[in-house]
């Protein structure tokens, strides 16, 4: 029982750190462009 005195804080808490770096990371526009990613992955990288 005490042990859930510990980690019931700790998973809270993990819980949270997680939520605000999502948020950071949507706030700085991280997710803005999802299709020009996958369109980089497909190209040769040869200029022509």
């Amino acid at each position: 029982m005490t042990g859930l005195v510990l980690l019931i804080p700790i998973a809270l808490l993990c819980g949270l750190v997680a939520l605000c770096a999502f948020f950071l990371a949507l706030r700085s526009g991280q997710y803005d462009d999802l299709d020009g990613a996958a369109m980089r992955m497909l190209a040769d990288g040869e200029d022509e």
